[in-house]
């Protein structure tokens, strides 16, 4: 099944002679369970693409649905997108942008209770899922007494924790070494598989490719798959 469709999405941005297509029309299908890179140099519409996906940013045109709900079709389709995002899709961030008075536990149950859940049952959720990640026994400490990849973990939790149809990731291991940046990746892919969400990654790091299912690249705003065998021939 499909989680993420996108068709002939675009963006632009200005007007007339100003105009500047951020976004060629981009199709794109992906189903649950996969884990999708997003590859290209700064500027070449990777967060655009991630901003239209999630509905942040609107695109100028096109068709986008995810978990079988459309919610553009060259416009707003009348859908409180907001609290589909809070429903429906997870964000991970390289800055991690965990609350730094919240404990682990707070930050990830924190997001259960935005969609309503009670404290009680907030905290029981956001234990298993700390527990999940093998972080649990971080749960009382703040952003500030844990490492980096610890950090990034809660950040993994809080995505996690209304067991969203999408996961979208920024960078996730940009700020992180190889064996932590490889840890991560092994998440994400644990995450896809056994939670059958569809996971987008944009990213530069090029030691992480090979952990991926399917491979874009955006250049000048023009989406393109890269081919597997092409792939392995990229800069390690």
């Amino acid at each position: 099944m499909a989680v993420v469709e996108i068709q002939n999405v675009s963006q632009t941005f200005g007007h007339g002679e100003l105009a500047v297509q951020a976004l060629k029309p981009t199709s794109l299908s992906i189903e649950a369970g996969e884990l999708v890179a997003l590859l290209g140099p700064s500027g070449s519409g990777k967060s655009t693409l991630l901003l239209a996906i999630s509905l942040i940013q609107p695109p100028t045109t096109g068709r986008i649905a995810i978990d079988g709900q459309v919610l553009f079709d060259d416009g707003p389709t009348g859908i409180d997108v907001r609290a589909f995002r809070r429903q429906k899709i997870g964000f991970i961030f390289q800055q991690h942008n965990l609350i730094p008075f919240l404990t682990a536990l707070e930050n990830v149950a924190l997001m259960l209770q935005l969609n309503g859940v009670g404290r009680r049952e907030s905290n029981r959720r956001a234990m298993e899922v700390l527990g999940y990640l093998e972080i649990a026994h971080r749960a009382d400490s703040l952003p500030a007494q844990m490492s980096g990849g610890e950090q990034q973990r809660v950040a993994i939790g809080r995505a996690l924790a209304n067991e969203p149809a999408l996961i979208l990731a920024d960078e996730p291991t940009a700020a992180l070494d190889t064996e932590r940046g490889t840890k991560v990746m092994a998440m994400l892919r644990k995450i896809a598989r056994e939670r059958r969400s569809a996971v987008i990654a944009v990213t530069h790091d090029h030691r992480m490719i090979a952990g991926f299912d399917t491979v874009y690249h955006l250049d000048d705003g023009r989406l393109t798959q890269v081919e597997r065998s092409a792939e392995g021939a990229e800069p390690g």
